[in-house]
């Protein structure tokens, strides 16, 4: 059995801007909220957009996805997705989710119903492998911290400082390839590997 998830790379160049984000974050809780407070930031090293969990599964199953899915991708053309929003889930009063993501307008539209149908396109392989089908709507984010404790301080502060409704200038995610990730927990986090991936057509 192998603990495995589909996901879209994350460039350097994000992932060196999103940390930038995160620190800026960092020292705006430090002066305002109580020590009490847990909260857990990723790592930007391990920043994916993830596609579908899988849990565990048999290794089997993982190598069989790779012909299916890499045919069904083969035809969706690459997205450029901007990363210039922050939010939090489940709700800003009580967040137990910081993230980045696109804007609101690009989800709207025509590159974000674009992301949608790749999405749906590989829930659709990974359903007729006999994998449960996700019940939440996707949402393109990256997670950048995971609030344990102190919800309410922490959804305060964000409110009071208006840090959701600014723009933010992180840059744009690339989707090139869907892949399949190795996920292994350890005391210090987990460990990622990439397995294989599917590339998507070249923009014309």
């Amino acid at each position: 059995m192998i603990r495995a998830f589909l996901a879209i790379d994350v460039p350097l160049e994000l992932r060196t801007a999103l940390s930038a984000v995160q620190q800026d974050l960092k020292r705006r809780f430090e002066r305002t909220v109580d020590r009490r407070a847990r909260i857990s930031w990723v790592q930007p090293a391990s920043m994916h957009l993830t596609l579908k969990f899988l849990g565990e599964a048999p290794e089997d199953l993982i190598e069989s996805l790779h012909g299916r899915l890499a045919q069904a991708v083969a035809d969706h053309r690459r997205l450029r997705v901007p990363f210039s929003r922050l939010g939090t889930f489940p709700r800003l009063q009580q967040p137990r989710v910081l993230w980045a993501g696109p804007p609101a307008s690009w989800e709207q539209g025509a590159e974000g119903e674009r992301l949608q149908t790749l999405y749906g396109a590989v829930e659709e392989v990974c359903r007729t492998a006999g994998l449960a089908a996700e019940a939440r709507p996707f949402s393109p984010h990256l997670t950048l911290a995971r609030i344990k404790e102190g919800e309410r301080q922490v959804g305060q502060v964000l409110a009071e400082s208006g840090v959701l409704n600014q723009s933010l200038a992180c840059g744009l995610l690339e989707i090139k390839a869907v892949v399949m990730m190795k996920s292994q927990l350890r005391p210090t986090g987990s460990v990622y590997t990439r397995l294989w991936e599917c590339p998507l057509s070249p923009i014309s």
